[in-house]
């Protein structure tokens, strides 16, 4: 067993100073490991602003890339923001990382709605960039869900004043930054269920932005109207071709309808029909037309005394004479409208001579002699 422990015939002592070597390497390598480490954790450690929506901060961070710093502060990052440098971007000491978070604004473009996304901090900016768009560009504020409160994505603007322009006056707001439902809150301007805001740039260059209110009013409003009749003609046996008689005379109906009116500061902006019905039915005309022909006759008929003098007067005996006034008619120059309400149709000249005195002496029966006054009073009849 000692036998192992022996020297080894023809071997060579082990020298310590060798090992002793060996040993102060080694712990030279750790030295330098560790050295090295020290240096890798100094360049990892720095010192960056973070402007996030305009506002900035010193960040002390162990982040190597923009990406991971903003996973570190908490900074979240969609599609449409906007992050400078970009995220992959190598992270330095000194670097200065800008996020802008995209908002949806409703923006009214020469009247048109429609919402686009926007990185802009303040509503002054938007509208600068949105400036090309349109000839007339407006913010248009959101409403909260009981209709008092206007608020917009954005503060108006970081810093100057505003004008608020509402119920005929326009009020300026020195200090413009506090937001939209601040600045409306400030002047005590109570806002409808319906009432509108938007913002506007102002003017002319260098003029303040423009809150604009309009009150909006939306009402049910009841609007009657008439419903035309119709006419029933029908052929009559007892009547001359030519003549027609009214049986019934046609009543109009009634149609009520429900109007929803939207009137702006006072002024109606649209009208929409919600219903409408008809509440009184019209009643129909019913006329009749004669078929019975005419008897023929000549141009001149056998009047007796007073009838035969009276024609003379009156149209010089001529059944188809026309006042010189274009507005009376045969024998007894009757006008259209008297000649209708005595059964006429047509040109009163052109009725046979039979027909004119038939309706001549009826007129007079009924409202006697001085339907021909000039006439009747020459006669010696008034």
């Amino acid at each position: 067993m000692h036998s192992a422990l022996r020297p080894v015939r023809g071997a060579r002592p082990t020298r310590p100073g060798p090992r002793r070597a060996v040993r102060i390497g080694a712990a030279a390598a750790a030295v330098v490991v560790l050295a090295t480490g020290g240096v890798a954790f100094a360049r990892a450690h720095k010192t960056v602003t973070l402007d996030v929506d305009g506002e900035a901060r010193q960040v002390t961070t162990f982040a190597g890339s923009v990406d991971g710093l903003l996973a570190a502060e908490g900074v979240d990052v969609r599609s449409r923001d906007v992050v400078a440098p970009w995220t992959g971007a190598v992270l330095r000491d000194g670097d200065e990382v800008v996020v802008r978070h995209a908002h949806a604004v409703t923006v009214q473009l020469d009247g048109d709605t429609t919402t686009v996304w926007t990185t802009a901090l303040s509503a002054d900016e938007a509208l600068t960039a949105m400036a090309h768009r349109a000839d007339d560009v407006r913010l248009v504020a959101s409403r909260s869900a009981g209709g008092t409160r206007a608020d917009l994505a954005l503060r108006l603007r970081p810093h100057g004043p505003v004008e608020v322009a509402v119920d005929g006056r326009v009020e300026r707001v020195v200090d413009g930054s506090t937001g939209l439902a601040a600045v409306l809150a400030d002047l005590g301007v109570t806002l409808g269920e319906h009432d509108r805001v938007t913002v506007a740039a102002g003017e002319a260059v260098g003029e303040p932005l423009r809150v604009v209110v309009q009150r909006v009013v939306v009402q049910e409003e009841t609007v009657v109207s008439e419903v035309p009749f119709e006419t029933v003609t029908r052929a009559s046996a007892g009547l001359y071709r030519g003549e027609s008689r009214t049986v019934t005379r046609g009543v109009p109906g009634e149609l009520t309808a429900v109007h929803r009116v939207v009137l702006v500061d006072g002024v109606e902006e649209s009208r929409r029909v919600l219903s409408e019905e008809v509440t009184l039915a019209p009643v129909a005309a019913v006329v009749e037309q004669g078929t019975k022909a005419r008897p023929r006759s000549g141009g001149t008929v056998n009047l007796d005394g007073v009838w035969d003098r009276l024609a003379k007067c009156e149209s010089g005996g001529n059944p188809r004479a026309v006042s010189a006034s274009g507005t009376y008619y045969g024998l007894f120059q009757f006008s259209l409208s008297t000649w209708r309400a005595m059964g006429g149709s047509g040109l009163p000249s052109d009725a046979s001579p039979a027909e004119q005195l038939q309706r001549a002496q009826a007129l007079q029966a009924r409202s006697g002699w001085g339907q021909w006054p000039a006439c009747a009073r020459k006669l010696g009849l008034l």
